[in-house]
């Protein structure tokens, strides 16, 4: 196969298909890892033209690599997105993403309700560079409006809040950053790519661990940086003087061209291998998890000791609307419930014998965390409740067990003695 005939069909087709930029010596179906730091040019003048942007060779494995390279390709194939970057975690791909459209005097128009790293970056680490922080709630699109300004640089969400499963209309926020031309970047980690497409509802910039779903079981650490190619980079105070140059090009270029390389977050090949195998599958794993993640939150509701179980899908959720209009039937493979108390959390999650009690989210494996004590156990306990992060919360990340299985060990745990 050979890119000048590119294959044909829907996107997940012509993604497992997708053609290496170049024929591979030995004819390998998998892209081969390209375990390099630097790469051998003929001439000077071919030297000079990689490093300045002039041809697309590789010329540093910081910069770009082979492997890496592809896996972003696979992902623009399956999304549509206009660019894709691949880094080492999903908070360096949140990072490079503000420090691109941000500045000081700026400000970014976000809910109180992030998971913690991300919160504590725009409240803390932005804001000690002079970014301001805008906490306001997202689903009340009149009072998001109030907020923004010509300084304002991003509204930024997720498009699922962990742990709160707070869902904002992502079409009402999109008329409003386009009225107010403010581009709309979303986290969309806990509804993969293949089942949710954020370009449809208004999103410009979508940001997402890949550490998650697409790893395939938590085989590896990455971000990723989709971007639609939707929002006119002239608009934007930071950015302006580039896209002037590069057009709809501005924002992915600032990041290729600058931020990514100067600071260093590079997707490692070894990484790009294990996700490009776990690409290939997560579509059927997710549907296989959200399924099951459904049907175990509505099965142990009723169960002795559950006080509520937060899951959008479920009837009478305050969300359900708008996360079904969004998301379909399955948001996400992740639920929350309360119990009665902290003491309570902690005993259930030190009774269970099949869930495992680790963080992170979308293993293979089912995973149990009390988020207040451990993502949010470093915020104060009055910065928590203005969170909404509940001592009583305890978070599960479902994995590809059989429901019944995990249903048995939510009942023996939850008994008392």
């Amino acid at each position: 196969m050979n890119a000048i005939n590119p294959p044909t069909g829907s996107p997940e087709t012509q993604m497992l298909h997708a053609p290496y930029p170049l024929k591979d010596a030995y004819g390998a179906l998998s892209m081969p890892v390209y375990q390099a730091v630097a790469y051998e040019f003929e001439t000077a003048a071919q030297m000079e033209a990689a490093f300045t942007g002039k041809s697309p060779e590789h010329v540093y494995s910081r910069v770009s690599n082979p492997t890496v390279q592809y896996f972003e390709q696979r992902v623009k194939t399956l999304t549509g997105a206009d660019e894709v970057i691949a880094f080492n975690s999903g908070m360096a791909a949140i990072a490079n993403t503000f420090i691109a459209v941000a500045q000081a005097g700026a400000n970014i128009v976000t809910s109180p309700h992030l998971f913690g790293n991300t919160y504590s970056l725009i409240a803390f680490t932005l804001n000690d560079f002079g970014v301001e922080p805008r906490f306001c709630n997202l689903s009340d699109v009149a009072e998001v409006e109030k907020q923004l300004d010509r300084n304002t640089c991003a509204v930024f969400l997720e498009t699922i809040t962990n742990p709160q499963m707070e869902v904002a209309d992502l079409q009402a926020l999109s008329e409003i950053c386009k009225k107010h031309r403010v581009p709309l970047i979303a986290d969309t980690t806990i509804v993969p790519f293949t089942a949710f497409k954020a370009a449809a509802f208004g999103v410009d910039v979508e940001v997402v661990s890949s550490t998650k779903y697409i790893s395939g079981g938590a085989t590896s650490l990455g971000g990723l940086v989709l971007d639609y190619g939707s929002y006119d980079w002239r608009q934007s105070s930071k950015l302006r003087t580039l896209a002037g140059q590069d057009g709809l090009s501005a924002f992915s270029l600032k990041i290729r061209r600058e931020i990514h390389r100067n600071l260093g977050a590079c997707m490692t090949p070894e990484v790009a291998a294990k996700q490009l195998t776990g690409l290939e599958t997560v579509a059927i794993r997710y549907e296989r998890a959200a399924a099951t993640c459904r049907a175990l939150a509505a099965k142990v509701r009723p169960l002795d000791g559950v006080a509520s179980v937060n899951y959008p899908a479920l009837e009478g959720h305050p969300f359900r609307d708008v996360s079904r209009r969004q998301f379909g039937e399955y948001p996400g493979a992740m639920f929350t419930f309360d119990v009665v108390s902290r003491e309570a959390a902690f005993r259930f999650i030190d009774r269970l014998k099949l869930i495992r009690r680790a963080t992170n989210l979308f293993d293979h494996k089912t995973l149990a965390i009390h988020p207040a004590s451990t993502i949010f156990g470093t915020f104060s306990e009055a910065l928590r409740q203005r969170m909404d992060v509940s001592q009583n919360t305890i978070r599960i990340s479902v994995g590809l067990e059989h429901i019944d299985d995990l249903y048995g060990d939510f009942a023996q745990a939850l008994l008392r003695d």
